[in-house]
């Protein structure tokens, strides 16, 4: 009956939207711990989880980022960062969860399921503090989550009265697809100081033509990769045939790791601190 529940849960629709964990910690009893996840479930503890399956690379992230990697016991298979992720068992990809293998990773008589599902920066802030409120590290995880913030209100401060620049984030080349408002990618640029010229598109991950990118005439082109081969620099490269757009006459085409802004985790701000240096480069930035 557990492994049925388990396994709709992981295959249902809203699993593409949401980041989950499996807290293998003692039996849910009526009397413990109650928390509130992203979806309004009451999930209940009986005493801080002791052993973790993270079911999406960016709560892998957070995992580690609030030091309780020791708890961690389940990983998917692109969590890769940081380097030790990569020696955490494996419990599939995000999107085809082996129930067999997280329920082999001895749970005791409940299995508790914690849902987190940030769309914006300060939502990956918030889905930090509650991870850290369900796993007993409150103080430690309000303090991190307190730097975070002081790095996001100094860029926030610095591009503050700046003009915006006109942003085309390519993150696929063939199509070519971008991003619009209902993104982390969105808020990236937003908070970066830029305009995302995608954002009214009505699909999240949109095709552009060419034309469509020519037509409305980014100020700035960037290009999130992941690729490490070369491929993506030959694709910036290319760009500078079509000399009717301003980003490239101006020579502002640049490339973004992709790792810093495609993930709900706290690198994300990493993430926003490049991204305004390539959009606001008269900005001293220290």
């Amino acid at each position: 009956m557990q492994e049925d529940s388990l396994r709709y849960a992981f295959h249902s629709r809203i699993l593409p939207l949401l980041l989950f964990l499996v807290l293998l910690s003692s039996p849910v009893r009526l009397w413990g711990a109650t928390f509130l996840d992203s979806l309004g479930r009451k999930v209940v503890l009986a005493s801080p989880p002791t052993r973790i399956v993270s079911l999406a690379p960016s709560i892998t992230e957070m995992i580690y980022f609030l030091g309780l990697d020791e708890r961690l016991v389940g990983v998917t298979r692109f969590s890769y960062f940081p380097e030790e992720a990569r020696e955490k068992p494996r419990v599939g990809t995000y999107t085809d969860i082996n129930v067999e293998k997280v329920v082999a990773l001895d749970p005791e008589a409940g299995i508790p399921v914690y849902v987190v599902n940030p769309r914006r920066i300060n939502q990956v802030l918030e889905a930090i503090e509650s991870i850290g409120d369900v796993c007993g590290v409150e103080p430690r995880a309000r303090a991190l989550v307190g730097s975070l913030t002081k790095r996001i209100e100094k860029v926030k401060e610095a591009v503050r009265g700046k003009d915006r620049p006109l942003v085309f984030l390519v993150i696929n080349t063939k199509p070519l697809m971008s991003v619009n408002r209902s993104t982390t990618h969105h808020d990236v640029i937003v908070l970066a100081g830029g305009r995302n010229l995608a954002e009214d598109q009505p699909v999240t991950y949109p095709r552009l033509s060419l034309e469509e990118v020519i037509r409305r005439g980014p100020e700035v082109i960037i290009i999130s990769s992941m690729d490490r081969s070369g491929e993506h620099e030959r694709a910036r490269r290319q760009w500078f045939r079509w000399t009717a757009i301003p980003a490239v006459r101006n020579g502002r085409v640049y490339a973004i790791d992709s790792d810093l802004i495609d993930r709900a985790a706290p690198r994300v701000v990493k993430g926003l601190e490049e991204m305004a240096r390539l959009i606001h480069p008269e900005i001293t930035w220290h």
